[in-house]
């Protein structure tokens, strides 16, 4: 009797050796698909139920128009500040904000991460202080920039950048310190050493952690870059100078649909630049990607 040895190369190989296992995943991945199809019903009709309560809220008067707008005033505020190009101005200004001081925040923060993974003194005397930089709210810091660039752009970047970078440091320091030894002995069992061996096991071994701590701190850099724009009037119009602006003529539809703005926004680039790598690593690493 011949015994078939090696590594299969073609499905037809693997199908007789386990024909359960891959049963298995297709049930799975069917699984899968109509639970993220019950999910966005369930989104959608949350979404419904919400908008409904608004309109017969605003119909019943409770509250005055001026306190609790109608949907169509935010919904014609929306059409009318896209259609003049204010809202879009805005909007690609404040992206264009966020993304660059989270990619400072990012070049920062990678190596600084792994650096505090490496060393082990270095780690126990800085992380203590990341971990309570992390703590502090971003908007503390624009007094700090305010005095140290002025009103500028650039103050606000700092801002940005400091709400951005010691959730990332922490996240890349994490996720490689809680690896399991096993991985790194495998690597080095393996001959990886040095660069090879950070590059080729311990960093993509960490991926999972590190893009959730990304995740974060793309959420902790919005906030930020939100909140900076509150306060620097004088500078390039942003989204967060259009919620002022609202708050400061006292329209309510203006401020309801600025929020909604900033609300979707946040969601979209977390959906379309995070969820496609999060999906691709969970596929790569095998772990079920929520």
């Amino acid at each position: 009797m011949t015994i078939k040895t090696g590594i299969p190369k073609t499905l037809s190989d693997i199908i007789p050796i386990c024909p359960t296992k891959i049963v298995g995943i297709r049930d799975l991945a069917t699984v899968k698909a109509k639970t993220s199809k019950h999910q966005w019903l369930w989104r959608l009709l949350l979404v419904l139920v919400l908008g409904s309560v608004w309109y017969i809220t605003t119909r019943a008067a409770i509250w005055p128009p001026y306190l609790v707008p109608p949907p169509s005033d935010v919904f014609d505020f929306i059409k009318i500040s896209t259609s003049d190009g204010t809202l879009i101005g805005a909007t690609t200004t404040s992206i264009a904000r966020a993304a660059s001081g989270f990619a400072i925040a990012a070049l920062i923060g990678l190596p600084a991460g792994l650096l505090l993974a490496k060393v082990t003194w270095l780690d126990d005397l800085i992380s203590p202080a990341v971990g309570g930089l992390q703590s502090l709210p971003s908007i503390c810091w624009f007094p700090l920039a305010l005095l140290w660039f002025g009103m500028s752009e650039v103050a606000v970047l700092f801002v940005v950048v400091m709400g951005a970078l010691f959730a990332i440091i922490l996240a890349v320091r994490s996720g490689v310190r809680n690896l399991p030894p096993l991985t790194e002995r495998a690597g080095l069992m393996l001959g990886a050493r040095g660069i090879k061996l950070w590059w080729y096991v311990l960093i993509p071994a960490s991926l999972p952690a590190i893009l959730a701590g990304m995740r974060q701190a793309w959420a902790f850099a919005w906030r930020s870059l939100m909140a900076a724009e509150l306060l620097s009037q004088s500078l390039k119009v942003g989204i967060g100078h259009v919620l002022t602006t609202g708050r400061d003529l006292n329209d309510m539809a203006m401020v309801l649909g600025t929020i909604s703005i900033i609300l979707v926004l946040g969601l979209l680039v977390d959906r379309v630049a995070f969820r496609p790598i999060e999906m691709f690593i969970a596929r790569r690493w095998g772990v079920d990607g929520a």
